[in-house]
């Protein structure tokens, strides 16, 4: 049980980790733009900003599902990843670590939203925070590839949790938002200060993440790889 709660508080931090990453924040500011037209009613506000969490949680429980059922599924595969899975975490999550610490570099593609989506999205009222969300999820960049099909599967995976964990991953890649709406609902005056605490912030967390990663990295590729030891 406590392993559990260890990956799903994992599971919840990597999701926040990638909500700050510039390229998805900068989706996830657009979202904030989308919900704040409606300033004036701080009910739709907030029923907004939920929806766009929902969206955002159920596409990241359907894919997590869907993946981690085919992987569980084939015994031989499932076998290979129960017995291999530890020698590939080291080199894993150093080559994650590498990426958070911007050692590693990608051409950063997408974050915005072209005018038809932004048509589409508007014809559908409030709900079209909804779309918005999965359409989020769904636009993956280096980051948060790396984040969600390194890190965040390869935890359910391990934890045979195809559902909760990718759902709790989902809710955190949210969060700034539902913080945003909720400020926006009862204290616009706050959205400045706020952002600039939470740019400060994922500053030094993707980093320290990061580094941690690396360590990680280290010491599973020492142990399950080299076979050393720090007991002996």
């Amino acid at each position: 049980m406590t392993q559990f709660v260890l990956a799903a508080a994992s599971a919840l931090w990597l999701g926040i980790l990638t909500s700050l990453s510039p390229c998805p924040l900068a989706m996830n500011i657009t979202a904030i733009s989308y919900i704040g037209r409606r300033v004036d009613d701080p009910r739709k506000v907030l029923s907004a900003g939920l929806l766009y969490t929902a969206g955002r949680t159920l596409t990241y429980t359907v894919l997590g599902a869907l993946l981690v059922a085919s992987l569980l599924a084939a015994p031989r595969l499932s076998h290979m990843l129960q017995k291999y899975m530890n020698l590939v975490m080291g080199p894993l999550l150093i080559i994650i670590g590498m990426v958070l610490l911007e050692l590693i570099s990608f051409s950063r593609r997408g974050g915005g939203v072209s005018e038809e989506m932004q048509r589409r999205v508007d014809r559908l009222g409030m709900w079209g925070a909804l779309l918005l969300g999965v359409f989020f999820a769904l636009s993956f960049c280096p980051v948060s590839a790396a984040l969600f099909f390194g890190s965040l599967l390869a935890l359910a995976v391990r934890n045979e949790s195809g559902i909760i964990l990718p759902a709790v991953y989902g809710i955190g890649t949210a969060l700034p938002v539902l913080v945003f709406a909720i400020l926006i609902a009862f204290g616009a005056n706050r959205i400045g200060r706020a952002y600039d605490r939470m740019a400060a912030f994922e500053f030094w967390a993707r980093r320290i993440t990061g580094i941690v990663f690396i360590a990680a990295g280290i010491y599973y590729s020492l142990t399950y790889i080299f076979g050393f030891s720090l007991y002996r």
